[in-house]
């Protein structure tokens, strides 16, 4: 198995280096997902879990409070921890659209955030669309090629084919959201969400699987966890432990 550092050296995609080498020098494949609504308590859990982790995830769009001078802040707070900013903005159009969603509106995703996700279903345009903005900034993009969530439809050929249109736009596209490792090639990263210490499911809909599971038996390369740290009544423990959990399931690969 290749290790993170390795894989850095097998990508032409600038910001999938910078990720891997981060990975590797910090000794961590955890991302937090910060679902929160308030901007206060948003920039105190980026401050505290920073050192933990190698890519924070945010929803701005559910934030109450949002003024644009946190998309400042967060960048400082990714330079001061060493971590990678991902906008779960999930873009679902046409080219066109999402191309202004990304670079326009309140939010100006594309100034602050390394990392976007968009699901595949509008065809290559919507790749094209967001390439156009966000390629030169050396921003990168994760196809949504499965969820977590029962019931979804994102499987089989759908899957198939998200994997084949990443493969074509590899100069932008550097991952996938999946549930499990779905190509060989080394240059394309996997985050997997819905990840807990113990499985289970929420009362809508969403389906958790162990860091155990998603490492081991999936062969992921990120674990997003989200409410067993954001909820923990110590979520800087809680970052250290599951932080430690996972890194060792990941040497234990033997990628190191």
């Amino acid at each position: 198995m290749l290790s993170y550092y390795k894989r850095a050296c097998l990508t032409r995609h600038p910001l999938a280096q910078k990720l891997f080498k981060l990975m590797d020098e910090k000794r961590t494949n955890l991302c937090v997902a910060l679902d929160v609504t308030s901007q206060k308590q948003l920039i105190e859990l980026a401050d505290l879990l920073g050192p933990e982790i190698c890519v924070l995830k945010t929803h701005v769009d559910i934030l109450e409070d949002f003024t644009p001078d946190l998309k400042t802040t967060l960048r400082q707070l990714a330079h001061k921890h060493q971590f990678l900013l991902f906008e779960d903005r999930k873009f679902a159009d046409i080219g066109q659209t999402v191309s202004l969603q990304y670079e326009k509106g309140i939010y100006r995703i594309a100034e602050w955030a390394d990392l976007i996700n968009a699901h595949p279903i509008p065809g290559p345009g919507i790749i094209d669309g967001l390439k156009q903005v966000g390629l030169p900034l050396s921003r990168g993009l994760l196809l949504i090629a499965e969820m977590s969530s029962a019931g979804n439809l994102a499987n089989g050929l759908y899957t198939k084919k998200t994997v084949e249109m990443a493969e074509e736009h590899s100069d932008f596209v550097c991952g996938f959201i999946a549930q499990k490792k779905l190509t060989d090639n080394p240059a394309m990263i996997h985050f997997t969400p819905g990840v807990k210490m113990l499985p289970g499911k929420d009362s809508l809909g969403q389906r958790y699987r162990t860091v155990e599971d998603a490492i081991c038996v999936q062969k992921t390369d990120v674990i997003i966890v989200g409410r067993d740290i954001t909820h923990a009544a110590d979520p800087l423990a809680a970052a250290k432990m599951i932080r430690q959990t996972a890194w060792d399931y990941h040497t234990a690969q033997g990628k190191i």
